[in-house]
Order: C-alpha cells, then sequence, then structure tokens
C-alpha cells in the first residue's frame, strides 16, 4: 500500500513538473543554438594569427590538369570525381586542437574545431559550419536520394549531410577526411 501511495504522489509530481521541465528543454535549446549562430559568426577566432583565407566569392576555376598536379590522387578522387575515401583512414578523425578546417583545394575555411564531434562514423563529422562555404545538391547514386554538399569556392566534394547528428542542430556534415586540410590555432 505504501508503494502504492509513493508511486501516486512521484506521478502527480511529474505531470505537474511536466510544464516546467518543457520550458527549460526549450530554453536550453535557445541557448545551444545561439552558442552555434555564435560560432559560425565567430569563426576567425578559431585561424592562426596572421592566417590569409581566400574568400567565398573568389571562384577558384582550374582545368582538370592543374587539378591533377595540385592534388594528389585520393584527394582528386574525392574533390573532382565525388569519390569516397575509406573509412577510418584519416588522420583528421584524431584532430581534437582549435583551429579551422580548410578545403584541401582551395583553402577555403569550411568548418572550425568547435562544430567537429566524434559521430563513430570513421569520417570526421560536424554539426555545424561556416555560413555561405557550401552549396548543397541531390546525389542518387547508390540507390537513394541523399543530400551532397560542396565547397562554394571550388566545388570541391566534401561530402554528404545526414540528419543524425548531435544537438543543436541534429545534423552530421560527413566529410570525406582527405578534402580537408586543418589550420590549428
Amino acid at each position: 500500500m505504501r508503494r502504492r501511495t509513493f508511486l501516486s504522489a512521484t506521478g502527480g509530481f511529474l505531470l505537474a513538473a511536466a510544464p516546467l521541465l518543457r520550458a527549460l528543454a526549450t530554453a536550453e535549446e535557445r541557448v545551444m543554438n545561439r552558442t552555434v549562430e555564435e560560432m559560425q559568426r565567430n569563426w576567425r577566432a578559431f585561424l592562426p594569427e596572421g592566417a590569409e583565407v581566400p574568400g567565398p566569392g573568389d571562384r577558384l576555376e582550374l582545368s582538370e590538369a592543374q587539378w591533377k598536379e595540385r592534388l594528389d590522387s585520393m584527394a582528386y578522387k574525392v574533390l573532382r570525381k565525388e569519390g569516397t575515401e575509406r573509412a577510418g583512414t584519416s588522420p583528421l578523425n584524431d584532430e581534437h586542437r582549435a583551429g579551422v578546417f580548410v578545403c584541401a583545394g582551395c583553402g577555403l575555411p569550411l568548418f572550425t574545431s568547435e562544430m567537429k564531434f566524434e559521430s563513430g562514423t570513421g569520417w570526421p563529422s560536424f554539426f555545424s559550419y561556416i555560413p555561405g562555404t557550401l552549396e548543397m545538391k541531390q546525389d542518387r547514386k547508390l540507390f537513394m536520394v541523399r543530400t551532397e554538399y560542396h565547397c562554394i569556392r571550388c566545388g570541391g566534394h566534401q561530402g554528404h549531410v545526414f540528419d543524425d547528428g548531435p544537438p543543436p542542430t541534429g545534423k552530421r556534415y560527413c566529410n570525406n577526411g582527405v578534402a580537408l586540410s586543418f589550420l590549428p590555432r
């Protein structure tokens, strides 16, 4: 009988507290979203001192021969031919220093170290990106529809975005490590 009384009282408390718990969760979401917006705005703080990086508007267009000369064979396959590197092969999976991840094709900053998370997929993953740096397109290969993203400056293929990332965005930008270079702060 005492157990039933305890459960009834506890259940009543939880029902009464539910609106408060929802309000707290919503407030936490707003703080997290503001943090993402701040990360997106303040990405330059993660650049090394004196680093000069290209802007998104400075389009880089090279011939296939120039790209082959500029990139190693795997980077060329991924960036120019929309290939994928084997999972778990990128040293950027274990990169945890403060800094900026830039496109390996043209040097445009795409992600900060604050945006990176451990997805367990074998590829560097990010929950957000620096605004204005990526362009999206549908990928219908492998008998499914996915969203593929490319560097807006050089058109280099970076990876795919999925809806299974962590809060606050719920996104996972699953990037080929060979398509990125890292500039430590």
